[in-house]
């Protein structure tokens, strides 16, 4: 497992161990809710930030501050910059998957952002992204300080294979902002986006999220879970990601996090 790690670093274009600023504060998760990877038999990272006194737990923080592809997880930002810069006009325009054969038989029909984001379909994503545009993606993730900001030359895969990296830390702290609608974007996008996001509904407490995999040769790669939950008026932001060996690990990233939210007092 750990010569499938360094290679998914490597081919997720890893760059450098972030500092954090110098008023936030991280602590080790307790110990039972590191055991859970061991019971899971993976190896990952898991960051869960509350932004209101600006404190975070994390299980792994050395790894929770490295950056990798953030894969479908990306979605979230596709999704916000078309809607900012008109690419697409509402979360409910009808999107072309491009015609073309796909992995899944669930992407080969037009949809919206609603159904496109809920099913992570790449090819619908992949065209919003042509929408978009390079120069204008490029200028938007630096607003928005999303991770290195760096889209390379191949406007539809740098989410996939790079050069775009984010860290678990960097992903509680963009989605923390979108929470709460402090983004410098416009209100209603970020309102859009956050309700195209909500998961699950539990005694008044929302689950918002998306998961992510970065898909490695022989199966397996890098599995993302991100998102935040709402409990008792309170926000925190998460974000989960974990080597995979195989691909049925991929459906361990929401109960693993889901299990570490309920364990840290979240969900």
């Amino acid at each position: 497992m750990t010569s499938l790690r360094h290679s998914l670093i490597l081919a997720a274009g890893f760059l450098l161990i972030l500092p954090g600023p110098a008023d936030a504060r991280m602590t080790a998760a307790p110990e039972e809710a590191a055991n859970l990877f061991a019971e899971s038999s993976v190896e990952g990272t898991f960051v869960l930030s509350d932004p209101r006194s600006n404190e975070s737990v994390a299980v792994n923080r050395s790894r929770a501050e490295h950056r990798f592809v953030p894969a479908s997880t990306f979605k979230i930002t596709n999704s916000l910059i078309a809607l900012e810069t008109g690419a697409v006009s509402s979360v409910d325009e009808m999107l072309p998957y491009g015609g073309k054969p796909q992995p899944f038989k669930q992407w080969e029909h037009d949809m919206n952002m609603r159904e496109a984001i809920a099913m992570s379909n790449v090819p619908v994503y992949q065209g919003v992204a042509h929408r978009v545009g390079s120069e204008r993606m490029t200028e938007m993730l630096q607003r928005l300080d999303y991770g290195n900001g760096e889209t390379g030359e191949i406007i539809d895969r740098f989410w996939l294979d790079g050069p775009l990296g984010i860290s678990a830390v960097e992903q509680t702290k963009f989605l923390a902002r979108l929470a709460q609608g402090t983004l410098p974007l416009t209100p209603g996008v970020q309102q859009s986006v956050r309700d195209i996001l909500l998961l699950e509904e539990k005694e008044g407490a929302r689950l918002y999220g998306k998961t992510g995999w970065a898909f490695a040769d022989g199966g397996g790669g890098l599995g993302w879970f991100v998102g935040w939950a709402e409990k008792d008026g309170e926000i925190r932001s998460f974000a989960l990601n974990i080597d995979m060996t195989e691909n049925a690990q991929a459906s361990l990233r929401i109960p693993l996090a889901k299990q570490l939210l309920e364990q840290l007092g979240a969900w």
